[in-house]
């Protein structure tokens, strides 16, 4: 008995519903027009489906949601009701690996956040926590959709939730490729990294004409939240690209350091490095003139896998060096003073950068290599009264904290509390060398000699005083700033040449594959934020 109602695939009614769900995925990929996206590609920016078919693999973007509408009425907003609203969101694969994106389209109601779009972020994050995979923002939005009041509000809280609780569950990226303004920068500023493009991108809180009506102060636009206000001043953003397809090459790369989630450690490659390279440079790159700067990257370059050190916040507090690299095909987070700025002093700004960057190599299982070269913290009343106490303490309290294989390698100065600071042996470092140049002490031997020495100093002759110094200082070098008192009560494990300063720490790391270690059990611990 044949079926009632059955429709053939060539039946009319089909084919009208095939040619409907082309017609309405053809005005979904429109968005604002091709008039609107022409004025965004002079303006030096590509449209969200673009940028998106940049940052993933070919042919492997999936979309939801595509339909989507909003339900706002009010002022006229019902005769407007454009596929997507505005945003772009989905799966797809970054070097065959599973990511979440959602690209905000500002040639659709600038972008804006509504009810309905906000729903559409919220939905593929909490697919992502489930499925454990990160989740990478294209931001391009000018805030909240003014029509839609306090339900707008409410999708930007909904999203602050999510990043909050997927925070240090699954890496969290964020590329600001146009406006972010009043409360679209809080989600980004939640995430773990931040991108921004030199010339189209900015973000602030409040924008320049609010701040002329409320300080009388006048600002442009980029000089109040441009991509390097953000990148050297503020320490906001992490990256700057030179434009969007930079931004989502950058993006892709970074991608390649860091897991899925915090249950997987992060992928390994094959390199033709051999493990147990010499590099003759380190032998003499520390100089003997203890207040001569050299380059820290110089080291780092040379004992990393192919010389390859993908930077993070090269632009902010470059007292301190901090990124990505890889040793014997093992990503690492590598931080390291700086003797080439300040001194590699350790101030307000390296402290908190620094911090950061050691919480989320933790989170995510990367081991920390340490390069120290550090004379202390920065000294002054522009620090203390900004609270260098407890900025310090955030650095101090992350490599504490941190259960991951933690190896550090003393090149020339670690004096007073900031070695304690740089994952000394004393907070559960589990390997740690000195290079023969090394000076560990509460202090300088200049400053040492002025307080231990003052009253002789004092009392002797003015023509023997300064000859008299010199050798008490000499005296103190030798007997103090060396590396071999703090290997002899077993605060190093080793005083290496330089040149073996890789195979070293490729062993070591080898020896901690399968390290575990805990805290203990609280609901969180309480940094000094």
């Amino acid at each position: 008995m044949a079926e009632k109602n059955h429709v053939t695939w060539d039946s009319p009614v089909k084919a009208e519903r095939l040619e409907q769900l082309r017609k309405m995925s053809a005005e979904a990929e429109a968005g604002g027009g091709a008039e609107r996206r022409e004025r965004e590609h002079k303006a030096g920016k590509l449209s969200a489906r673009e940028r998106i078919h940049l940052l993933l693999d070919e042919g492997t973007f999936e979309e939801l949601d595509k339909f989507v509408r909003h339900r706002c009425v009010d002022f006229g907003s019902a005769e407007t009701r454009p596929m997507g609203d505005g945003f772009v969101t989905g799966f797809g694969r970054i070097d065959g690996r599973l990511v979440y994106v959602f690209a905000q389209d500002f040639t659709v109601f600038g972008g804006s956040l509504s009810e309905t779009n906000a729903q559409k972020i919220c939905k593929i994050m909490d697919l992502a926590m489930r499925n454990g995979a990160p989740v990478i923002g294209l931001n391009d939005s000018g805030g909240a959709r003014i029509q839609e009041g306090v339900a707008s509000l409410a999708g930007y809280a909904d999203i602050f939730l999510r990043n909050t609780l997927a925070s240090g569950v699954i890496p969290q990226l964020s590329a600001v490729m146009g406006p972010c303004a009043g409360g679209a920068v809080y989600s980004p500023a939640i995430t773990d990294f931040i991108f921004m493009t030199r010339d189209t991108s900015y973000m602030f809180v409040t924008g320049p004409d609010v701040i002329k009506n409320v300080t009388h102060e006048e600002v442009t636009k980029q000089e109040l939240g441009g991509a390097m206000t953000h990148n050297a001043t503020s320490g906001v953003a992490h990256f700057v690209a030179r434009d969007d397809a930079d931004c989502c090459a950058m993006l892709r790369e970074l991608m390649g350091f860091l897991p899925s989630n915090n249950l997987e450690d992060p992928p390994r490659r094959n390199t033709a490095d051999p493990w147990d390279r010499r590099e003759e440079l380190l032998n003499s790159i520390v100089p003997e003139d203890p207040l001569k700067p050299y380059d820290i990257k110089d080291v780092v370059h040379a004992v990393v896998d192919d010389r390859y050190f993908f930077e993070v916040h090269e632009h902010f507090a470059k007292n301190i060096v901090v990124g990505f690299a890889r040793l014997d095909g093992r990503p690492v987070g590598v931080v390291a003073n700086q003797p080439a700025f300040l001194a590699g002093t350790l101030d307000i700004n390296a402290s908190v950068k620094g911090a950061r960057f050691v919480r989320f190599c933790d989170a995510f299982n990367i081991p920390l290599i340490t390069f120290e070269d550090v004379p202390g913290f920065l000294p002054g009343t522009q620090q203390e009264f900004g609270g260098i106490i407890k900025h310090g303490a955030k650095l101090l309290f992350a490599f504490a904290e941190a259960t991951v294989p933690k190896i550090t390698v003393i090149a020339r100065k670690a004096y007073g509390g900031a070695y304690c600071v740089m994952a000394s042996k004393h907070i559960r470092t589990d390997a740690n060398f000195a290079w023969p140049s090394a000076e560990i002490a509460v202090m300088g031997p200049e400053g040492a000699v002025d307080i231990v020495y003052k009253r002789e100093l004092s009392n002797a002759p003015d023509a023997e005083r300064s000859k008299l110094r010199q050798e008490k200082i000499a005296e103190f070098r030798s007997r103090f700033a060396n590396p071999f008192v703090a290997a002899e009560r077993g605060y190093l494990d080793a005083v290496i040449e330089p040149a073996e300063t890789r195979p070293r720490i490729i062993t070591a790391l080898r020896a901690l594959e399968n390290k575990r270690d805990t805290n203990p059990k609280k609901k969180h611990s309480n940094i000094p934020l």
